[in-house]
């Protein structure tokens, strides 16, 4: 491992059809949502997993359980944790302050991100051994990758999460502890069926 006392934390719902991609259902249809939300979650794990940047946790909701978690563990062998939390600023937090416990510098991302892969996470723990924070900023105004050294509660607590401020909030918040933080290039998150096409641009990479 490149980066042994770093974690990569990866934030998943269980690919249940119905429940995940639900703006995709009227494209994809709730099998077909679920189904891309396999694809993308795996793809990920394995990309991030396979170059042995750091040890990766996949965060999952609602508990590990899902056979895609399991199987992922058992193949690839990242560790399973339960995300916990009312909302998601909450489960982000208590996930952060979790493996700050265990570990020296954390990224936390989602996995919806077809093109984050390991040279992105590298640029992250690379920033992050040069200052306090590192943001991923994403097409629609949100983020795509948090990395932090320390736990701030106060980035993750009353955030609209899902619109298009809440990078901007979160620069605002992370000035205002004085923290340096470099951003990384702005990547897109596959939410609209109009991403469709671009993902399955990339799909045979």
């Amino acid at each position: 491992m490149r980066y042994p006392n770093a974690r990569i934390l990866i934030f998943a719902k269980a690919p249940i059809p119905g429940l995940v991609k639900t703006r995709l259902i009227p494209t994809l249809g709730p099998a077909g949502a679920a189904e891309l939300a396999c694809d993308l979650l795996e793809r990920l794990v394995r990309r991030l997993s396979d170059a042995r940047l750091a040890p990766v946790e996949l965060w999952c909701s609602p508990d590990p359980e899902h056979s895609l978690f399991r199987a992922l563990a058992e193949s690839v062998g990242v560790a399973l944790r339960t995300q916990r939390g009312d909302d998601l600023g909450e489960r982000l937090s208590r996930a952060a302050e979790d493996a700050l416990g265990r570990a020296e510098t954390v990224l936390l991302v989602g996995a919806d991100i077809p093109e984050l892969d390991a040279a992105y996470c590298a640029s992250a723990l690379a920033a992050l051994a040069e200052s306090d924070a590192v943001l991923g900023p994403a097409e629609d105004g949100g983020y795509v990758l948090l990395g932090l050294n320390a736990s701030a509660p106060e980035l993750f607590t009353d955030m609209p999460w899902g619109g298009e401020r809440v990078a901007a909030i979160t620069r605002r918040r992370i000035a205002s502890l004085g923290w340096r933080c470099p951003e990384l290039p702005v990547l897109w998150d596959l939410d609209r069926p109009e991403d469709l096409m671009r993902y399955r641009a990339l799909r045979p990479k």
